[in-house]
């Protein structure tokens, strides 16, 4: 029996597009139907449909094909039809006629713009002030006043929508209408009002002042629509914003409307009130507590759309007040298992930054089951999210490592992998009981590792690392195994392992120059070399003895020299009989562009993270001052200074000042940049007068032969002070140098030249500058094994603070250290706060800190300071620092 199926029902049907495989020009020769005696007004749309699809397909029309297709759809006025009338004024607005076309159809829009029809005048006066100028505009501004204030509220927001876009390019002429514009505020349409005030506050939004009396104004109850009532929202938040950037103190300005409106019946409203109040700077605790009351009830909502806008938002106060959110775990872990896989995403961290130790092992088996129901890049976050978990509860480590080996072990792409072992590496960095257990996984991971990169990182981590555990040889046998089954990237890779592993641990030594013999009959000769190269480094007889510090430098050292000045280098050498001499590469240290500074981005973290910012600069900056023979003598350096800016940015030469701390000598480094084209600086200098820093003698000055413009350069000045003392002082300075007039033409500069001095900033050398911030990740166990001997303990009066959080942040920045386990954050309200500081003091002596803070009812701040250290005297310096 024949079966019949619907063709809605048939699977196999494909879906068919009204527009599949037309042709511009078989459409631009359908448009001569609009030239018809007789027109056809359902024809006419059709193909003003087809063209409108062109034209937002990306398909240009040329001049002609334009012009063409313009002045046939005019005729198109003359039509009765009011679907064909509406086509004809969305073709208008996309052709864009130039200014000459438009007087064709200037009278036609504005008899629509006085037409009875209301469909026809909203729809003239959006086209109008599309395609017309500011001349054509003076002449109708009169209707568009009108409009305006309209009865009809489609008109009255086609003339407000329109002023907006106009205040883009004709300002002036829309300020006139505020009037218009304000009683439009008042109409009981809702789209009207949400249109009047968004076009009220741009015409006001420079005058700082008009706006917040229009706030004032409005937040008394006159906004009925809902839409408005979100944009009033979001003006108030602004001027919040505003007058705590002036310093305004008390009570917070219109925090009180912003509360009434989480009351109000629109859940649009309730929840912009809520994310507003989550946003405010220095929010308080019981300022939050009624938004996260509301967000709280959205959680349990049976709309998709509120649940994620909630939890979204707690996500994002999670990040600053955790302790606010634990208050709606229990209503997360239900979302855990939601349909919506971003809900559960974001419920799920969110509940890894708010939950207690207590609560990871249950949390964890919450998050397995769930896993494999999400794609990567929610997976990503999850892994994120779990890194922060461990670094926050350092004991719950295994725990965490254990899910992240498991995950690791399951399908996933390199994304999703890479950033796993990031976690991995993060946490054996900051949590050295977790080493050995990372390292075993990692090692088991690369057993079965589809991606090359993820290998040779693993592999290069594991020589760093491997060899410092307390049993290394159990990681050769997962090394081994990479140069027999592995590509050759990944071959080369293991060898250079293997090769660490022997120059650290001399008992492997005679076991590991067997494994790299093996290596030197490999079919790649990358592999063949290295081994070749680390045989002879190493010791070639593979005898038990210890490696030479020079071969350990070789396999362990960081380039000494700038890689952007040897990629420079390499780009400007010329093939030729002499090879590339590399003592010819500037080391020299090409200071960052001044917008480059400021540019904040996130650094990854990790195994694909590039080398930490302070080590490997203070390696280079070393090596630097060691090569220059002034300096070369000043013995170890101790410390390296952030860049300080001694001009303001985009003036004609920015120069910044290093401070490079050694034992008996201080060294300024100035990085100078010269941002004039037409000239040349020669014989730079900078003059420091140190009659504010008495304990200082200037010994040594090296300048700067050549500035040349765009290409940054350094000057030296070297200080001598007492050895071990921390000297402070103010330096004023003075940048000398001869300028030379450059020719454009040649870029040759010319021989004789003017001197010439540029005033520069004032800075300061402070006792902080010799303290180096060093992290403990276990801060009980530092003070515990610095023991009391040393130990002073003292009480202070701070005097009154604006807050308890500006206190610590002083004291933390007079010290520089390094705060410890969280404690520099202070909880907002909060009558007392411990802070835990550990740092390495000049003369490599380790310094920790306990500091107990107090605040009474008048904002007096007292402290009392407990300092271990391994020296008697250095305790005492430090409550010298805070006494003075």
């Amino acid at each position: 029996m024949a079966q019949y199926v619907k063709k809605d029902d048939d699977l196999d049907e494909e879906e068919y597009s009204p527009f599949s495989g037309i042709e511009k020009g078989a459409v631009l020769q359908e448009a001569r139907v609009f030239n018809d005696p007789q027109l056809d007004s359902r024809r006419c749309s059709q193909v003003i449909t087809k063209l409108l699809y062109l034209l937002n397909q990306g398909d240009t029309f040329t001049k002609t094909e334009a012009t063409e297709v313009f002045f046939s759809v005019t005729k198109l006025f003359q039509a009765r039809d009011i679907g064909l009338r509406r086509m004809v004024y969305l073709i208008i607005k996309e052709l864009s006629p130039s200014s000459d076309e438009v007087i064709i159809v200037t009278s036609s829009l504005m008899k629509d713009m006085n037409s009875k029809t209301d469909v026809y005048r909203a729809n003239a006066i959006r086209v109008l002030c599309r395609i017309t100028d500011g001349t054509l505009l003076t002449q109708i501004e009169r209707y568009l006043k009108q409009a305006i204030v309209d009865k009809n509220p489609v008109v009255a927001s086609a003339a407000l929508v329109s002023g907006i876009h106009l205040l883009q390019t004709n300002p002036e002429i829309v300020k006139r209408w505020s009037n218009e514009v304000q009683e439009a505020v008042q109409s009981r349409a809702a789209l009207v009002q949400f249109h009047a005030l968004a076009l009220l506050q741009q015409i006001r939004q420079n005058d700082r002042l008009a706006v917040s009396k229009l706030v004032t104004s409005l937040t008394k109850g006159t906004v009925r629509s809902p839409l408005a009532q979100c944009l009033l929202i979001r003006y108030t938040s602004q001027v919040i914003r505003e007058s705590s950037m002036n310093g305004q103190t008390g009570d917070r300005p219109f925090y009180d409307y912003l509360e009434g409106c989480l009351r109000h019946k629109s859940e649009m409203v309730i929840f912009e009130a809520a994310r507003a109040i989550t946003e405010l700077s220095g929010v308080t605790s019981r300022e939050l507590t009624p938004a996260i009351t509301v967000l709280q009830l959205f959680l349990s909502s049976s709309k998709p759309v509120l649940r994620f806008a909630a939890v979204r938002t707690l996500n994002k106060v999670a990040m600053t007040h955790p302790m606010a959110v634990t208050t709606c775990n229990i209503d997360m872990e239900s979302l855990i298992s939601d349909q919506n896989r971003s809900i559960a995403t974001l419920a799920i961290t969110t509940l890894l930054k708010t939950g207690n130790e207590s609560g990871v092992d249950r949390l964890m088996k919450q998050i397995t089951s769930f896993m494999s129901d999400i794609a990567d890049e929610f997976k990503i976050v999850v892994v994120d999210a779990i890194r922060s978990l461990c670094l926050k509860f350092p004991l719950k480590f295994r725990t965490l490592m254990n899910f992240l080996s498991s995950i690791l072990r399951e399908e996933g792409g390199f994304e999703y992998k890479k950033a796993i072992v990031d976690s991995i590496v993060t946490i054996i960095t900051d949590v050295p009981d977790a080493k050995e257990g990372g390292l075993l996984h990692l090692c088991e991971f690369i057993e079965d590792c589809e991606f090359t990169y993820l290998s040779t990182q693993i592999l290069h981590f594991l020589g760093n690392e491997g060899p410092k555990t307390s049993d290394p040889s159990k990681y050769i046998r997962y090394i081994y195994n990479r140069v027999i089954l592995e590509n050759a990237t990944v071959r080369a890779s293991a060898v250079s392992t293997l090769a660490k592993f022997g120059a650290m641990v001399d008992s492997l030594k005679p076991r590991i120059f067997v494994l790299l013999r093996r290596c030197l009959y490999d079919n790649d000769d990358e592999v063949r070399d290295r081994a070749t190269l680390y045989l002879n480094t190493i010791g070639g007889d593979g005898s038990i003895v210890e490696t030479d510090k020079d071969v350990k430098g070789f396999l362990f050292g960081s380039l000494d020299l700038p890689l952007a000045n040897l990629e420079t280098s390499l780009k400007n050498y010329e093939p030729s009989e002499e090879p590339f001499d590399i003592s010819s590469v500037s080391k020299a240290i090409k200071s960052q562009p001044f917008a480059e500074k400021k540019a904040a981005a996130k650094k990854p973290t990790g195994l694909g993270a590039p080398p930490a910012g302070p080590t490997s600069t203070a390696d280079t900056y070393e090596k630097l001052l060691l090569s220059i023979p002034e300096f070369s003598t000043f013995g170890p350096l101790f410390k390296s200074s952030a860049p300080v800016e001694l001009t303001e940015s985009e003036t004609e030469y920015e120069v910044n000042v290093v401070k490079h701390i050694f034992d008996k000598h201080v060294v300024f480094q100035f990085n100078c940049t010269n941002t004039i084209p037409e000239q040349l600086l020669e014989n730079v200098t900078v003059v420091m007068d140190a009659s504010e820093a008495e304990e200082f003698e200037e010994v040594a000055t090296k300048p700067l032969t050549s500035l040349p413009y765009g290409t940054p350069g350094q000057t030296f000045v070297a200080f001598e002070k007492p050895e071990g003392v921390p000297a402070v002082g103010k330096f004023t300075n003075v940048l000398r140098f001869i300028v030379k007039e450059v020719d454009p033409s040649t870029g040759e500069a010319e021989e004789d030249g003017v001197e010439d001095e540029y005033q520069l900033e004032e800075f300061e050398v402070v006792a902080a500058d010799y303290m180096l911030k060093v992290g403990v990740s276990n801060f009980r166990n530092a003070w515990e094994s610095l023991g009391p001997d040393f130990e002073r303990v003292d009480e202070y009066g701070l005097g009154p603070r604006e807050s308890l959080k500006e206190a610590v942040s002083a004291v933390i920045n007079l010290l520089g250290m390094q705060p410890c386990e969280g404690t520099e954050v202070v909880a907002a309200n909060s009558r007392s706060h411990t802070c835990l500081l550990s740092g390495v003091y000049i003369g490599n002596v380790k310094v920790a800190v306990r500091l107990s803070f107090g605040v009474d009812s008048a904002k007096e701040v007292a402290m009392k300071l407990a300092v271990r250290s391994e020296d008697e005297a250095v305790s005492d310096a430090i409550h010298e620092l805070v006494a003075n």
